[in-house]
């Protein structure tokens, strides 16, 4: 489980880039740089990292459910999950 800083520093950038995301779309069409650069490295979205909602696990990420993949196993081993089961054949 990632440590609680981690997962704090992780939702600060989010509230950064939605708070600059505007400023930083007018600076891009204008062509202005200088006034990009001046802007809080964490507010580019490139910065972001998936992570997972529940352990803050950044590796094996899944998209659709929001968790990471091992969360997600323990999760539908154990019926937690609507219409996942393991396969077997």
């Amino acid at each position: 489980m990632a440590k609680e800083g981690v997962k704090a520093r992780e939702v600060k950038r989010q509230k950064l880039v939605a708070k600059y995301a505007d400023k930083r779309a007018e600076l891009k069409a204008a062509g202005d740089y200088e006034g990009l650069d001046k802007l809080p490295k964490n507010s580019s979205p490139v910065r972001l990292h998936n992570r997972c909602k529940l352990t803050g696990r950044p590796r094996g990420y899944m998209r659709t459910f929001g968790i990471s993949r091992v969360t997600f196993r323990d999760m539908a081993l154990a019926g937690k999950i609507p219409g996942v089961r393991k396969a077997s054949w």
